[in-house]
């Protein structure tokens, strides 16, 4: 997978959402460097290191007509994620498993758990990670849109009021490079949801990278097609962004929809995957 240099996310969140601004003027190489304040050459540099593809092509790559190409051509994701729906304990066929909260454990909302929380830097921007000793349970990419006047720690205590938590970056700082390397370790999760949220957050475990789904294709696959929007409302909770890859769920028209992390970052993600789809 195309991933992005820590130091790189500053400039490229800027870069891209001027190119999202000024797509329609169709804007050479010169006239996106200058507007990211480097020269040409630099730029381009910067730009390809970190996303894999030159501007041009990262453009490509986030237009709505890629998006709805994509979305066309994903009907066999309809084998791929039934298949893999009835089973609850296995989340990921390589390197993920996972652990649903009890129904009781839910009622206390962690009451008995010790959370360690920390924020690193990710490819794509700051991040919080949190682990419990069931594992890890949150991932969410910072700032996050869903309580943006709460810091961090305090949108953690809303998800687990009944926990410990402890702020701990030496504890969680092993999972950046765990979690983004081209070789990502064995992780388990602890996933805090309600049965139809699990349901979603599997579906989501089946789409490949570098393809994409509507929310109204999942409602379909769960043989539930009038709950597109209570599928819209599980996408939006989901706990582990990356790991559970809601960025690959768009509009039905194509268009980029919402995230957690925000617009510009859903971008990114998308690009970094799907590029390799337009050669």
């Amino acid at each position: 997978m195309l991933t992005l240099a820590p130091e790189h996310y500053p400039l490229l969140e800027k870069s891209v959402a001027w190119l999202q601004d000024h797509y329609h003027e169709q804007p050479e190489l010169a006239e996106i460097a200058e507007a990211a304040g480097f020269s040409p050459m630099h730029f381009q540099r910067i730009f390809k290191a970190g996303v894999g593809v030159s501007p041009k092509r990262f453009l490509q790559a986030t237009t709505l007509k890629h998006a709805r190409k994509l979305l066309k051509e994903n009907s066999v994701l309809d084998t791929s994620l039934a298949l893999g729906l009835s089973s609850p304990g296995r989340l990921h066929d390589l390197c993920v498993e996972g652990e649903a909260v009890a129904p009781g454990e839910m009622r206390s909302r962690g009451k008995g758990l010790e959370i360690f929380w920390g924020v690193h830097s990710t490819p794509f921007g700051p991040a919080l990670f949190a682990l419990s000793q069931r594992g890890l349970c949150e991932l969410d990419f910072l700032p996050d849109q869903r309580c943006p006047e709460l810091t961090p720690e305090e949108a953690l205590r809303q998800k687990w009021p009944g926990a410990r938590l402890i702020e701990s970056p030496e504890r969680t700082a092993f999972l950046p490079e765990q979690i983004f390397s081209t070789r990502p370790g064995p992780l388990t999760l602890y996933l805090q949801g309600t049965n139809f949220q699990l349901q979603v957050w599997q579906a989501l475990l089946r789409i490949p990278e570098g393809q994409m789904t509507t929310y109204g294709a999942i409602a379909r696959w769960l043989g539930k097609e009038q709950a597109s929007r209570a599928v819209g409302s599980a996408v939006g909770q989901n706990p582990l962004s990356y790991l559970i890859p809601c960025h690959r769920v768009l509009r039905g028209d194509g268009g980029i929809g919402g995230y957690a992390g925000g617009l510009t970052r859903k971008r990114i993600l998308l690009a970094s995957e799907t590029c390799a789809c337009l050669d």
